[in-house]
């Protein structure tokens, strides 16, 4: 009786390392479940990128000079603005 429970108990353990495992299963890293409000100056966007495709919703972070991260939405004009003069700097 008392291995039954002991086999039980390593089942039972076995059953949640494996729920564990599977939930920090790779996925997007950065994405956007909000948007900030606002209006940023294009002076101080340094860079942006992307979110994943397999994020709810498509965003945009722009990372300041401050390397502050901030989510925007890619279909605002003024973040469309602040995108082209982040590229024309590059080159």
């Amino acid at each position: 009786m008392r291995s039954a429970h002991i086999l039980l108990l390593c089942m039972l353990g076995a059953a949640l390392f494996s729920s564990v495992l599977s939930s920090s299963a790779i996925g997007p890293d950065d994405c956007c479940f909000k948007f900030y409000p606002r209006r940023l100056n294009k002076n101080k966007v340094r860079s942006y990128y992307m979110t994943d495709e397999r994020c709810p919703k498509t965003g945009v972070i722009l990372v300041t000079q401050k390397s502050v991260s901030i989510c925007v939405d890619p279909n605002l004009t003024w973040v469309e603005s602040i995108l082209r003069s982040v590229d024309e700097s590059r080159f």
